[in-house]
């Protein structure tokens, strides 16, 4: 991704999280809100809003290289072409459960499907199987971590997803299939504040111990500007599975900033290096994700060896995502994300909510809840949050909040503790986070704070004795 070179002087400016300036009810309503209840798309975990509902946008043509070029155009076939139809074989793999979206969820592309077969099928059998269901297909890709095919196919001719799903669970040649369920990234507008996380994280006894160095830690967020002061060098790889300009964005850069800021602002992990996944592509300020943009995200940062994924988004639970994820995990990558900024009455969001990674709660100066983050007993620890100053595109910085950035921080830990041990397995990982953080709230694990407050510079202690909270963990996401 080539990013333009800006040298614009560093200036401190107090900024809001929708499009960096709340001057108007649009903007105050911003895009970055953490939860739901209504829309169809997934968002990034800043502040709570309600989005509206997005205008409808024609597919663009697939990236992945297919057989030929002539392969990669959409195509409307409303008739078999006789005689030349050449069907998958039916799967040895077992049936998913259904992929029926639950009832009333919305956040979905409202004409699109996720297909997933199998091995790596033909070419006459993929155009075999679009036409047999009467569909387009927009993109496909084999997955390694899956050791399957996916494809996102475009319904042309005006049927819901929900019966079109229930066509595809019929043939028995398709592994699973479900929406392309849509994700937001999690940020939320706010007042002043400093960079408090520094003292909060105990973060300069921990650098003298470890900076997160080399340690590879994937963004899949929005676009990334490589060339803020804050971040020059620290970028080692990019990817776009969203296409669009490419162009930089706040929420990505800031994470990123979070993570591994070397400049005026202190990162958790300033060695550490970024593989940028530009899987959010901006919409009305914001930035917005859909189940295949981010498998795509995954695969590639396993590929490129990722220890360490922050996921600072959140949406509705996805069957095939779960899947890949338990997958990274099996491979002994640490999965981090945004608990959500939804507020206590909503249900978990996703990923926050699955077992294998570990979910992230915000925090203020004062140790107090971020009061729009979400709540349950898959919240694993809390990280500050709320008012951070943080990098933004073009040199600046922002005055932002949300569970997002609490998530970076404790991707940065991990990736402090993976440096110490670059061994230990992912639940190893959330074991150290767990046992060393600094309870607040009731006493013991809660709903609100999980274990408490993270603390970098008494996880990176506690390796020295390699002590029994930690060492022989066998069960993968053990100690959620």
């Amino acid at each position: 991704m080539q990013l333009k070179r800006k040298r614009i002087a560093i200036a401190f400016s107090i900024l809001t999280v929708s499009g960096l300036a709340a001057s108007s009810p649009a903007a105050a309503q911003g895009y970055y809100g953490g939860g739901y209840s209504g829309g169809d798309r997934y968002i990034v975990q800043s502040a709570p809003a309600n989005p509206q509902p997005r205008r409808t946008v024609k597919p663009r043509a697939p990236r992945e290289a297919q057989a030929s070029p002539k392969s990669q155009r959409t195509r409307t076939v409303t008739q078999p072409a006789p005689g030349v139809d050449e069907p998958l074989q039916p799967s040895a793999q077992p049936r998913q459960t259904t992929g029926l979206p639950p009832a009333g969820e919305r956040r979905f592309v409202s004409n699109e499907v996720v297909i997933e077969v199998a091995g790596r099928p033909s070419q006459q059998q993929v155009e075999a199987l679009a036409r047999r269901h009467q569909l387009n297909r927009q993109e496909s890709q084999s997955f390694e971590l899956s050791g399957t095919t996916m494809f996102r196919w475009n319904i042309p001719d005006g049927r819901n997803v929900a019966s079109v799903i229930r066509s595809l669970e019929a043939d028995n040649t398709i592994l699973s299939v479900q929406p392309n369920y849509r994700y937001l990234l999690q940020q939320a507008k706010n007042a002043d504040g400093i960079q408090y996380a520094v003292d909060k994280l105990r973060l300069p006894r921990a650098h003298e111990i470890a900076r997160g160095n080399r340690i590879l830690i994937a963004v899949i967020d929005s676009g990334i500007d490589a060339d803020h002061p804050e971040l020059r060098g620290t970028v080692e790889d990019a990817f776009d599975p969203a296409g669009g300009d490419g162009s930089p964005h706040a929420h990505g850069t800031s994470i990123a900033g979070a993570i591994a800021a070397g400049s005026k602002l202190t990162g958790v992990a300033p060695s550490a290096r970024i593989l940028a996944v530009r899987a959010f592509d901006p919409v009305s300020g914001s930035a917005e994700g859909t189940t295949f943009s981010i498998l795509k995200g995954l695969e590639w940062a396993a590929g490129k060896g990722a220890r360490v994924i922050n996921m600072s988004f959140a949406g509705p639970k996805d069957p095939i995502m779960a899947r890949m994820l338990a997958a990274a995990a099996k491979r002994g990558i640490v999965l981090v994300a945004a608990a959500g900024n939804a507020g206590p009455k909503s249900p978990p969001l996703f990923p926050a909510s699955d077992p294998n990674v570990i979910a992230v709660t915000a925090t203020d100066l004062n140790d107090k809840l971020f009061q729009g983050s979400n709540r349950g007993h898959h919240v694993a620890v809390a990280a500050p949050g709320v008012n951070l100053l943080l990098p933004v595109p073009g040199g600046g910085y922002g005055m932002i909040t949300g569970t997002s950035f609490a998530a970076a921080h404790v991707s940065g830990i991990a990736a402090l503790i993976l440096e110490l041990e670059p061994e230990l397995k992912p639940d190893a990982v959330r074991r150290v986070l767990l046992s060393t953080a600094r309870d607040l709230g009731p006493a013991g694990r809660d709903k609100d704070f999980g274990a408490g407050l993270a603390d970098a510079f008494e996880a990176l202690q506690s390796l020295g004795g390699r002590s029994d909270a930690i060492a022989g963990s066998t069960t993968q996401g053990g100690g959620r």
